[in-house]
């Protein structure tokens, strides 16, 4: 298998992967800033078991990012980068990405008595960094299959089978997936009391993205890089589309069987939630795929994602520390003083009468705002790299 070359000798960017990132990344901005508590099901995630459109948000970007780095490292490779400075620069890269994760989660007070080290930013560098050490490794699909299926069968006989300290078996002496009483926020309150997910109800009693369920996680990169693997290949266009659309079937079809004894649920990365978000996540890279690459629809539509994929990170970073500026700057009103983010809520909004279109004008809104420094770093070519 050979990566596409331009006429340069340069590897030749997919461009449906940026869309399909952009798309993903600016749904992830809507739904971390929904408008509130009247904003619709869908933009609300799973309290515990069970999937909405949110819960797929997060699963799509691990999977993306699983796909963009097989292009990656085959092209530096192809520039003549040699393995030991790529893997130098994958542990560099996963330290920088953990280190605006812990940032993104202290902003703006740094209480470092509750500081949270688990995080999105966390998850995604821990995802990075074993499947391109993987990669460089052996970057062949059938060690990287077995590898993806051992990370999700040993991630569920670890949940059914191994008992919780303290507890006992799951699905005999507590609920199997007890929201409390599970394996993953045993250990979790075991390595870090007190720094936990703090905004839930029961904070410090568990974490959505904790140490023993970035295997699963790691898994969801896994599916990505095989994607990565097949869109690589020289099968024609069209055949490369069917190709990833019956692997979106495949997938969803397992998934959701698994579900029946392993239930889907975000917060714990089930294994069977693994293959649903990754079957959906197949759905939009079949669909971006055969619009772009096939169908050749390149112009138009595919501009707001092409920016937001660009700078996916940057745009994320922005979204997540804006909401921290805003709530922090108060001003008064006739009302009372308040927030900034309150205030523009309440006279704008708010006048929407019907709470979910209220929420989601919000939402839509607010990214578009930060739609805006992005744009200002694509116009200038300038592409933040971590």
């Amino acid at each position: 298998m050979s990566i596409p070359l331009t006429r340069s000798g340069r590897p030749e960017r997919l461009l449906s992967l940026d869309v399909a990132r952009g798309i993903t990344i600016a749904f992830m901005i809507m739904v971390n800033n929904n408008g509130g508590s009247g904003s619709w099901g869908f933009m609300n995630h799973a309290e515990w078991n069970g999937l909405t459109a949110t819960d797929l948000v997060f699963p799509t970007f691990v999977f993306v990012m699983g796909v963009s780095v097989v292009f990656a490292i085959e092209g530096r490779l192809a520039r003549g980068v040699s393995r030991a400075q790529l893997v130098r620069r994958t542990v560099q890269r996963a330290l920088i990405l953990c280190l605006l994760g812990i940032i993104v989660n202290s902003f703006p007070f740094f209480a470092l008595e509750h500081i949270r080290f688990y995080g999105v930013l966390q998850r995604i560098a821990v995802c990075y960094l074993a499947v391109s050490l993987l990669y460089l490794w052996t970057p062949r699909a059938g060690p990287i299959a077995t590898t993806l299926v051992v990370a999700l069968v040993g991630y569920w006989v670890l949940l059914r089978w191994v008992p919780v300290p303290g507890v006992g078996m799951p699905g005999r002496d507590v609920p199997f997936l007890d929201m409390r009483q599970n394996l993953v926020s045993w250990l979790d309150r075991l390595v870090f009391p007190h720094h936990l997910y703090r905004d839930a109800p029961d904070h410090n009693v568990r974490d959505p993205e904790g140490l023993l369920s970035d295997l699963p996680a790691i898994g969801t990169a896994l599916m990505g890089m095989l994607t990565g693997l097949w869109l690589r290949t020289r099968q024609p266009v069209a055949a490369r589309t069917r190709g990833l659309a019956a692997a979106a079937a495949g997938s969803l079809a397992l998934g959701y069987f698994w579900a029946l004894w392993f239930p889907l649920n975000k917060n714990m990365w089930t294994s069977s939630y693994v293959l649903v978000a990754g079957g959906y996540s197949l759905v939009l890279i079949t669909l971006t795929f055969w619009a772009v690459e096939q169908k050749g629809w390149r112009t138009g539509w595919t501009w707001i994602w092409l920016v937001f994929g660009s700078n996916a990170i940057a745009a994320y970073m922005f979204s997540e520390l804006l909401p921290g500026v805003l709530h922090n700057i108060h001003v008064t009103s006739a009302a009372g003083r308040t927030n900034v983010d309150a205030f523009v809520f309440t006279h704008v909004f708010a006048h929407i009468h019907d709470p979910g279109w209220s929420a989601f004008a919000y939402s839509v809104s607010f990214t578009a705002v930060c739609f805006i420094p992005v744009w200002i770093l694509y116009r200038k070519r300038i592409f933040l790299k971590v």
